[in-house]
């Protein structure tokens, strides 16, 4: 539909161009074709009074220009005042930002508690030994006995999402948020479960 409109449109501006040429042509040739015509000439009666020597000269220096521009280190021709880029952060560091984050709100928290979520269904995998764990399980196994908070949080991190807890503190006065867990008890409660028992 746009192509075939813009095909209107420049058919209209060529028929109209089409139409005005001819009443408008010794306007157009004063205006448009007798300047350019001169700027050309000027140009070509300058090209032809330098002399050969010199056009090869300014040849030959763009080219050496062009070959130490390709050939050099790139540090030459950048600002050293440009800040430099910063490494790519690991998962731990990921981590930490997050945790330093949850204040801000639900989905600093949730990414929190996806963490440790997936980090417990890995530990209960490692601990079952079969790896036949369905991600969508409940986490329980043998010996897993988190408080009912603790097991809600990493439930809702592992399964939940952080638009099911909005952040007004309303909302979270009246009703609470399972992400509202203390991160260090479900960090001390995973590494102690973190060993596989014989």
């Amino acid at each position: 539909m746009k192509n075939r409109r813009l095909w209107w449109i420049a058919g209209a501006v060529l028929g109209l161009a089409l139409v005005m040429a001819f009443p408008l042509r010794d306007w157009t040739q004063r205006t448009f074709i007798t300047p350019l015509a001169v700027i050309l000439w000027t140009l070509s009666l300058f090209y032809r009074s330098m002399p050969q020597l010199l056009w090869w000269v300014l040849d030959v220096m763009v080219v050496l220009v062009m070959l130490i521009g390709s050939l050099a280190p790139p540090e030459i021709f950048t600002p050293r005042d440009r800040n430099p880029s910063k490494p790519p952060q690991g998962p731990v560091e990921n981590l930490a930002l997050s945790i330093q984050k949850t204040r801000d709100g639900a989905y600093f928290k949730w990414m929190v508690a996806n963490r440790l979520g997936k980090l417990a269904y890995q530990i209960l995998i490692q601990r079952e030994g079969d790896g036949k764990r369905s991600v969508f399980a409940p986490l329980v196994g043998a010996d897993w006995s988190p408080s009912p908070q603790l097991q809600k949080y990493l439930e809702v991190g592992l399964h939940g999402s952080f638009a099911e807890y909005p952040d007004s503190e309303r909302v979270i006065r009246i009703n609470g948020s399972p992400l509202d867990v203390e991160i260090h008890e479900a960090v001390e409660f995973l590494e102690g479960h973190s060993e596989i028992k014989p």
